[in-house]
């Protein structure tokens, strides 16, 4: 994964493995990563984490499947590679009304649930850092998406590329500084996480459920494995074999999860900045159990475990850091909805012009996100991830067998002593891969 990772390969058309890595990156760590771990500790306990673990090692098989058959049914549309599920589905499946399906629900969601909870985040946490009222922070997020959203998938592969390692690498190294300052506290806290992921622990016995639940829901919404919005950027790069993307896609999910999640769990873990709700009969939280900032809702949690340490400081190191998070976000957003604007609209006139139109809409919804609730904004965010890996997971699951021949021709090949394998669908029987069989030529 990591050799892939930094194959230099990329051509006018395609961009290379690590923007592809990136542009994706942008999309799975975002607002999930800091205040929706710090969701999923105030409803499920610590052992909320163990699960989101769980579901980040079955997600990067379900990230592999996706990005390898985005790449193996992508197409070139004038000086652009396009795929994702809407693709596949059509090609591998030969569905075609299920396809149109996603691709409406992919716009939908992207377009307008989805960004939402990204713009929330920035306005909230630069109100509490900086009391900036949250209309400001939304007019100065439009104004900078405007900058990037008019320039096509190579001005966002480009962006993509050097923010996402400068945001991920300053905030892996605050979280690594905090976790020195509290080494000696790491093996309780991970007996913590055990403990309470299966209710051993006497504080946290009795809500494995919600463990579970929360871990599962927001390690997939953290992840986004399997949800269908990584395939659109899988199936940008330029490769000289599909399986090396699904390779790099897999290892997206364990940058997402098992390192910046638990680095924000550690966090908030070490310093004790959260709180923990009892559930009654019906599900819905009742009283405190655990008590230890009453006065911080979970969304200040990481900023409140940063201060806790850096007096002064942690709360705009968090919202800087989160602006990043959640901005690159909505770009990664936009382009997947864009994507799939593409595969509906194929009359290129008429494509300019209904995108004009969605990326007016596109930036209202962003900036009418940063002026709602945060309970809103994350209602409304996990319809759009409901809607989105349904319809996906039923269709990787029907096509994991394709998905597997190419991981088998491709390991076959580099166990030859092929260091970049090439690919030729008629070898394995794979109709429909047009990109690939007139490679071929």
């Amino acid at each position: 994964m990591l050799r892939l990772l930094f194959a230099k390969k990329k051509s006018d058309e395609g961009i290379s493995s690590f923007q592809a890595f990136a542009l994706a990156i942008s999309g799975r760590v975002g607002t999930g990563n800091i205040i929706g771990v710090a969701t999923a500790i105030f409803y499920g306990g610590p052992g909320a984490i163990f699960w989101m673990w769980v579901i980040a090692f079955l997600g990067s098989a379900s990230a592999f499947v996706e990005a390898t058959l985005g790449q193996l049914y992508k197409q070139k549309e004038g000086n652009e590679f396009r795929g994702g599920p809407a693709f596949y589905i059509e090609k591998g499946l030969g569905v075609k009304w299920y396809a149109a399906i996603f691709a409406i629900l992919t716009i939908i969601s992207a377009g307008l649930l989805l960004p939402g909870v990204q713009s929330n985040a920035i306005a909230s946490s630069a109100f509490n850092a900086y009391q900036i009222p949250t209309s400001y922070t939304g007019m100065a997020v439009v104004a900078l998406l405007v900058l990037i959203i008019f320039g096509g998938v190579k001005r966002l592969g480009t962006v993509a590329e050097f923010v996402v390692p400068f945001m991920a690498g300053g905030y892996i190294l605050m979280t690594l500084i905090i976790i020195a300052l509290n080494y000696h506290q790491i093996p309780e806290v991970f007996a913590l996480i055990f403990k309470s992921a299966f209710s051993l622990d006497a504080t946290f016995g009795g809500i494995i459920g919600m463990a579970i639940a929360w871990g599962v829901k927001r390690g997939i919404y953290s992840n986004e494995a399997g949800q269908g919005t990584a395939p659109h950027a899988a199936a940008a790069a330029e490769v000289s074999h599909p399986a090396q993307q699904g390779l790099v896609q897999a290892f997206s999910v364990y940058v997402d999860t098992l390192f910046v999640c638990t680095a924000t769990a550690l966090m908030i873990l070490f310093t004790g900045m959260y709180n923990v709700t009892e559930v009654d009969a019906a599900g819905q939280p009742t009283t405190l159990i655990v008590e230890n900032l009453s006065n911080v809702d979970y969304n200040g949690f990481t900023q409140a475990a940063v201060s806790h340490h850096f007096p002064g400081f942690g709360n705009g190191f968090v919202a800087i850091a989160l602006f990043f998070f959640a901005f690159t976000t909505i770009m990664a957003y936009f382009y997947y909805a864009d994507t799939n604007i593409a595969y509906l609209v194929k009359n290129e006139k008429t494509r300019k012009v209904i995108g004009w139109i969605f990326k007016i809409v596109f930036l209202f919804t962003v900036y009418f996100g940063t002026i709602r609730t945060a309970d809103t904004a994350w209602a409304i965010g996990d319809i759009g991830v409901g809607l989105m890996a349904w319809t996906n997971i039923i269709a990787i699951l029907l096509l994991s067998k394709i998905a597997m021949k190419v991981w088998k021709d491709y390991k076959t090949k580099r166990k030859q002593g092929i260091e970049d394998p090439s690919f030729d669908p008629k070898e394995l029987g794979i109709k429909n891969a047009d990109f690939w069989e007139n490679n071929q030529d």
